[in-house]
């Protein structure tokens, strides 16, 4: 195939069209904030009933018709531990056809900047702690995800195929955990942080005598403010163009009894937290060697006890509208 010229890092040009896909979750949502504040004019949002990303024939009709410059992959079906156990055939199937029908699109489109958000997910599970790139690949996945884990490995794989192919310039950041507004707080499919911030709200608000959370609380997590990641994902596409992956995190991790106490205190709760060891703790430890970016020159700046106090604030302002 023959290849096209590709537009590198460099000065986004703020009045040029910018594809945010999943505007609405978590990410999407901070980058569209991120893009906004900085004064982009021009910024494409469509909503799942809009634009459903697994219709192969409505994604190419979009990005044909919009030519968006900038795309951003941000959608994705996520979940916990419980959702990712329950339901991988959902998640590895729904990721895979949203990636290919919106990356193929950005091809036949010739879309000369993409970045495509993964998980820090994709590593394996007992990898080298901090987890470097290059341990992409280098082992078994921890098995509560790793269908989700592999559609974001696929993904990581197109964007490098792309550029040996087409010579566009995409580029893919794997971020660690992220949390903050917009996040998702369901009992049933939320992550580490909202899932303990709708406990101890609920606890605190009942007079609950004690909390009891999942695993032993011996496991460390690494934490970012998702607004951390907008600014992150911002810099990559101004000043990185490389066909390897990214690690976007803080560097910095914690274990998640120490987590799950800031949250107890954020909220005010003050009774006794109990740790259910018959449920799986997960990963280890899963903490990202963030060098690439920092040497890049990228710093995050939300520390996670201001993170979490600013979510906790969020929530209570947000409770009837916050996905649940």
């Amino acid at each position: 195939m023959s290849r096209s010229g590709s537009t590198p890092a460099g000065r986004l040009d703020p009045a040029s069209p910018v594809y945010i896909a999943g505007h609405r979750g978590l990410a999407g949502s901070a980058l569209l904030r991120r893009f906004q504040a900085e004064g982009f004019t021009n910024l494409l949002v469509q909503s799942h009933d809009d634009l459903d990303l697994t219709d192969r024939a409505a994604t190419f009709d979009f990005i044909l018709e919009s030519r968006p410059q900038v795309i951003i992959d941000a959608a994705a079906r996520v979940g916990g531990i419980m959702a990712n156990s329950t339901y991988p055939v959902d998640f590895l199937s729904e990721n895979l056809q949203i990636q290919v029908n919106l990356l193929d699109a950005a091809v036949a489109a010739r879309v000369p900047r993409l970045l495509f958000l993964g998980s820090s997910c994709i590593y394996p599970k007992f990898a080298p702690q901090p987890i470097k790139e290059s341990a992409l690949l280098t082992g078994p996945l921890e098995s509560t995800n790793d269908a989700y884990a592999i559609a974001k490995i696929a993904g990581i794989l197109q964007v490098q195929s792309v550029r040996r192919q087409y010579g566009l310039a995409w580029i893919s950041a794997m971020p660690t955990n992220l949390y903050g507004p917009g996040d998702n707080f369901s009992p049933s499919s939320s992550h580490l942080l909202p899932a303990l911030i709708r406990r101890y709200e609920e606890a605190k608000a009942t007079g609950a005598p004690e909390v009891a959370n999942w695993g032993t609380g011996t496991p460390r997590r690494e934490l970012m403010h998702v607004d951390d990641l907008a600014s992150a994902c911002m810099y990559l596409l101004e000043h990185f163009d490389g066909p390897n992956h990214v690690n976007v995190g803080t560097g910095v991790d914690h274990t998640i009894k120490q987590i799950a106490g800031m949250v107890a205190e954020a909220v005010g709760y003050e009774g006794e937290t109990l740790w259910d060891a018959t449920q799986p703790d997960g990963t280890p430890r899963k903490l990202l060697d963030v060098s690439v970016l920092r040497s890049s020159g990228w710093m995050p700046r939300i520390s996670l006890r201001e993170g979490i106090e600013a979510t906790v604030a969020w929530y209570r302002a947000n409770v009837g509208s916050a996905r649940k």
